[in-house]
């Protein structure tokens, strides 16, 4: 890590605006590495330049790992708070506030954004066209209501090949012929009745289950005195579905309040984010996150945060009309006035003084409490043997600083065919899978294992050089965008081990300094005796095999070659699958790459008329007669896609 001084950076006296903004700090590799926002730039910033033993050591070590300083001017707090969360979502800064989940939470989801919604249950990222519900503790809850509901409002729940092998046989599934499906896969009702059943189960589920009651209570009274008995009895049944549905769900407020009730708990280093979602006086969902706080925030910062992490991606309903917090943030009107514009009505931000909501939110500070202490014990082993693994490796490998990122390669191949080269990628000590990169080698290489590395790494450290002067290029005013994100092949690693001995090892080395990369250093793993091989060293490095260096070692090989070898099979399986090209009478190999080459796609030469093909070298009269015959005849479609390096099929 290269370690500068803020003064070598500091911008000039009298640049710095006055005025409300968001900033960043980037490091020499052109990597964002901590946003922030203030009311007054220059009085922010400049309380970065003092001297820096005045500093908390986490931020002395932010300012003397950035390499220069930006900002974008804003017109209000408000605009400077989301220009802050769309930076950091961006960037994912190391110096900022890192927020992860303390568990993977379920939610109920409906797919509104399909023809005839489907309730489900849903895990994970949140998807484009779907309104969900929640968290919940446990998807078997989810169910369970769900279950309840299904009598009163029946919407679909099956999957997509159910509901397609439904409507194409013209039978519906057990759940229409119990009342629990209204059956829009065999038309028994109409989209737009299917749409109202899901707006009324969106509506009880969102809060407004008082309504439904009400509703259904005055249909029974008026059934009963029509004499119509059995229609008061069945509508007496959906009640009691109902009542249970909402029994799950403990109250605590008497009145219809919709609010979100957000409590921490913290240490030095860490945080706990409780969230408890009420929707008409009940809890129907909750939540938390584990903060490490990469350098110091005090809580009422953090409660901000927190605020952006929650309601940055959602709007409308999803954002309650009051939001209740242990301790109010630093703008406590903008980040109303923000979350105002979320929801799109007016939202009450403020911290609950007595009465039921004070108790509610002690409620929720106790369980923050005992997330973070669960948090703690969880991570405790963890991040210890994770420390000690990259000071071993530090120590065994002579590094001029702890490995923080590793980089794995292998290659994949079956005599030469298919080849496939792996890089995988470890930050302090864990797998980042985002930054995951294959490469397909080119025939050329394909035959020879060190080639083929030497390909990998050649072309690896190319992109990131360029993109480093890419970085260097980015102007400011092209920054006021948002900027090229994070990019996999900007970052070098301090470490490059690939799978092999001495041989490998040296082709690698050979492949870095040619490029001038010698900063970062190189090892191999031989599986054999498990031996680590260092450039022009005979002799191996040979550690315990209880060593947490070695086992970190095995882990990164070990992932390096399941990401490679799941690649080679890929492609294999893919070239094995064929084209429809290949039955064309008279169409050789040679031909058919030709073909592929020009019209890049089977389904393009399909669709291609004769003079078409015509204009293809190599393809004349007769034979494009032929082609043209032979697809015109109703031959199946075809969305083959081919390699331009080796003429196959990738893509089927």
């Amino acid at each position: 890590m290269v370690v500068t001084h803020p003064a070598s950076y500091r911008p000039e006296p009298g640049t710095i605006p006055v005025e409300p903004g968001v900033y960043r700090f980037w490091d020499v590799d052109g990597r964002v590495i901590y946003v922030g926002k203030a009311k007054n730039l220059r009085s922010r910033l400049s309380s970065y330049f003092v001297d820096s033993r005045n500093h908390h050591q986490r931020t002395a070590a932010m300012v003397t790992t950035a390499a220069r300083v930006d900002w974008v001017v804003v017109a209000n707090e408000v605009e400077a708070l989301q220009l802050e969360y769309s930076w950091i979502k961006t960037y994912e800064p190391r110096f900022n506030v890192k927020y992860t989940d303390d568990k993977s939470y379920p939610y109920l989801a409906v797919t509104v954004g399909e023809e005839f919604p489907r309730i489900t249950v849903l895990r994970g990222d949140k998807r484009k066209g779907v309104r969900y519900f929640g968290p919940y503790s446990h998807a078997w809850a989810i169910r369970e209501t769900v279950d309840q509901l299904l009598r009163v409002f029946p919407a679909r729940t099956c999957s997509k090949g159910v509901f397609r092998r439904a409507n194409i046989s013209g039978r519906p599934c057990l759940l229409a012929y119990i009342g629990k499906c209204s059956a829009p896969c065999v038309g028994r009702v109409t989209p737009q009745e299917h749409r109202q059943i899901i707006d009324d189960f969106c509506s009880f589920v969102g809060g407004n289950a008082s309504k439904h009651i009400r509703t259904r209570k005055i249909e029974m009274l008026a059934a009963a005195e029509a004499e119509d008995f059995e229609a008061a009895a069945r509508v007496r049944d959906d009640l009691f579905a109902l009542e249970k549905a909402m029994a799950k769900n403990a109250v605590v407020f008497n009145d219809e309040t919709d609010a979100d009730v957000i409590a921490l708990a913290e240490d030095e280093l860490q945080a706990a984010v409780q969230v408890f979602h009420v929707r008409s006086g009940r809890v129907v969902g909750q939540r938390g996150f584990v903060v490490d706080r990469v350098i110091p925030v005090p809580e009422d910062e953090l409660v901000e945060q927190a605020l952006l992490r929650i309601y940055g991606d959602v709007t409308d309903s999803a954002v309650p009309k009051e939001v209740l917090v242990s301790q109010l943030p630093p703008a406590r009107s903008d980040m109303a006035d923000w979350l105002t514009s979320r929801r799109g009505s007016r939202v009450e931000l403020r911290r609950p003084q007595r009465g039921d909501k004070k108790d509610l939110m002690a409620t929720v500070a106790r369980n923050a409490e005992q997330s973070l202490a669960a948090h703690k014990r969880k991570r405790i082993g963890d991040l210890t043997t994770r420390g000690q693994a990259l000071e071993a490796l530090q120590k065994a490998l002579d590094l001029v600083s702890a490995p923080l990122r590793i980089e794995g390669y292998d290659i994949s191949t079956l005599a030469g065919s298919d080849t496939v080269g792996s890089m995988v990628v470890f930050e302090d000590g864990e797998p980042r899978t985002s930054d995951y990169r294959r490469f397909t080698i080119s025939a050329s290489n394909a035959a020879s294992d060190l080639a083929s590395l030497t390909e990998v790494l050649t072309r690896r450290f190319k992109r990131y050089l360029k993109e480093r002067t890419d970085a260097a290029d980015f102007e400011l005013a092209g920054s006021e965008a948002g900027g090229p994100g994070r990019r996999s092949f900007q970052y070098p690693p301090q470490l490059v081990m690939v799978d092999g001995g001495p041989a490998q090892v040296a082709a690698a080395r050979a492949a870095l300094d040619e490029l001038g990369m010698d900063d970062v250093a190189v090892c191999g793993l031989a599986k054999r005796l498990e031996e680590i091989y260092l450039p022009d060293q005979r002799d191996p490095v040979v550690l315990s095999r209880a060593s947490p260096a070695l086992l970190l070692l095995q882990q990164v090989r070990d992932e390096s070659h399941r990401f490679a070898i799941a690649g080679h099979r890929k492609k294999r399986s893919a070239r094995a699958k064929g084209s429809l090209l290949d039955a064309v009478p008279g169409l050789g190999p040679a031909k058919r790459k030709t073909l592929l080459r020009h019209f890049r796609t089977t389904k393009a030469v399909q669709a291609a008329s004769v003079a078409e093909l015509q204009e293809v070298s190599g393809i004349g009269p007769s034979l494009a007669e032929t082609i043209h015959t032979f697809f015109a005849d109703g031959s199946t479609p075809s969305n083959d896609v081919v390699n331009l390096t080796t003429g196959e099929v990738i893509e089927g």
